[in-house]
This record gives C-alpha cells, structure tokens and sequence, in this order.
C-alpha cells in the first residue's frame, strides 16, 4: 500500500469498528483541526475505543492469513529490529491485536503508544500524535477479497508494519523528532521534503543487516508484491541513504517503487533527522533554514 500516513483513509472501507457516536464525533475533531496552529492541536479528542468485540471471524481470519504467510517470508527478509519488535509487543497470528495488549508492552520500552482513530487525519494532527510518541492507528480490517491490495491503511499496515519498529529505542526517538519537526515547521520546502523522506524511510525504507539488504519501511512489510519487488526485481535502483539525496527525490504512489533509500543503521537515521530537525526548529518564525 505505502500512501503516507499523513493522508490516509480519505475513504476508509465500511466497518463496525468505527460506526459510533464516539467515530464520528472523532472524525468531526479532526476535520476541524485542520487549520489550527500545533499548540491547539488536541490529539485526544481524535481518538476513539477499539470496539474489539465488533471484529468479525472474517477479520481475524484475514489477519491471521497474512501474519503468517508475511512472517514466514520475514524471518529471512525481514529487519531484525522489525521481528524483534514484532515478538517484544506479542504480536500473533491468531487474532487481531488489542491496542491496549500492545501498549501495555510499548510503553515499558519506549515509551510509545498506538490509538485508534476513525479514519482520515489531516496533516498536522497525525504530526502531533508523533511528537508526543503516540502513533494514530487505523483499527479497519481489509476485506477477505483484498488481502494482496488495499489502496489505504488498515490495522494490518500500521500495527503488523509499523508498530514493531516503535519498540526499538532508536526509531522511536527518530520517528518524534520527525513528528515534532513537521508539526512545527509552516515552510513549504521542508514540508515536501519531510513526506519524502516519509515515504522512503517509514514507509518503503530498507536497511543492510549482516552484509544483506532486507525490508523495515511498513509499504513493504505489509506487502508481498512490494516486498519482494523491493529486493529483487532489477528494476529498482536501490541508492545508499543520505538524507539531502532522499529529501530531494520525487515519488508516485501509484506503482512500485523505482528507487529506494538503503540505511546502514537506524542510527544513521535518527542522527540525521536530529541535524535537519535542530535546522527547522531553530529557524526564525516565517524563516525558510534551507
């Protein structure tokens, strides 16, 4: 799937899950959060209970169709950092994950916490929730008749893709200080930059491990078809990561990738992301820092 977080779910797929009161009053927080400054931005009001008792048989059962067939091609493919994170949150193929379950075992690690929200947030709140080390999660189930590909997020994508990664120290700190750094600038150059890197990191970002190329961003680990295609296929030109190059490159979203970003740590990453970060947020109000 891979479309960035920040724009996701403009038409997110019927479910009980989030046919309430308590969604759609979420839903009209956010749509008026739009336009307002970061210090009036209230991340809680956007936040809705995952109804865990609402998911269907369907649902666990797509959930448990493609955890296992995703990990059994992940344990070889798969950052270490991603399948230690996966088991550090109990993750399991058996059912869908309860939210609380999840960050009752984040929050001793890092820190972090994963909070349902009802569907599409605008820009600067999916930021807010970022910086304060909460991540907003789409709790929806793909349908069975979509398992290989579903347009926008779902619970597999953010909490099967993401969520392992927030158990590891250093993403942790890397992906709020992004957070902290796109809530606060009002530049457009860094904001275009900033979804870039995004998109080539968080979402379709690989990292050498042991002398081998394998799979972190959440686009691929969620995906079969953009898995393998990011590892094999002779058409993508796998570039070494450096943060100007990858702030400076264009993507589309509607086809596989034809360049991706390889990291040689996530250190690398979070030491990166601390320099451009101390740049936008030391810059004077209305200042581009370029």
């Amino acid at each position: 799937m891979g479309e960035m977080k920040a724009d996701k779910g403009k038409s997110i797929l019927y479910s009980a899950v989030v046919d309430s009161d308590e969604a759609r009053k979420a839903q009209e927080a956010a749509d008026r959060a739009a336009d307002l400054p970061p210090d009036q931005i209230d991340i809680d009001s956007m936040k809705i209970t995952q109804q865990w008792e609402k998911y269907t048989p369907e649902n666990h059962e797509v959930w448990g169709i493609i955890f296992r067939k995703r990990m059994e091609q992940l344990k070889d493919y798969g950052s270490r950092v991603f399948l230690d994170g996966s088991k550090a949150i109990n993750l399991r193929p058996d059912c869908v994950p309860k939210l609380s379950e999840v960050n009752a075992r984040l929050k001793s690690l890092t820190g972090w916490g994963s909070y349902g929200v009802p569907g599409y947030l605008p820009a600067k709140s999916f930021f807010a929730f970022l910086a304060k080390r909460q991540f907003p999660t789409t709790i929806t189930v793909r349908p069975m008749t979509s398992m290989d590909y579903l347009p926008e997020p779902d619970i597999i994508h953010d909490v099967f893709g993401h969520v392992p990664l927030h158990a590891d120290p250093v993403f942790a700190d890397f992906l709020q200080t992004y957070g902290q750094a796109a809530l606060h600038t009002n530049d457009p150059h860094h904001t275009e930059r900033l979804a870039r890197l995004f998109w080539f990191t968080v979402e379709f970002g690989l990292i050498r491990e042991d002398g081998r190329v394998k799979l972190y961003g959440s686009g691929l680990i969620s995906s079969e078809g953009e898995g393998h295609h990011a590892l094999e296929s002779p058409k993508v030109d796998r570039r070494p990561f450096d943060m100007e190059t990858v702030c400076d490159t264009a993507f589309e979203i509607d086809h596989y990738q034809p360049i991706l970003y390889v990291l040689d740590s996530f250190e690398q990453l979070r030491d990166a992301m601390n320099t451009y970060a101390e740049r936008i947020l030391s810059a004077p109000a209305g200042a581009g820092a370029r």
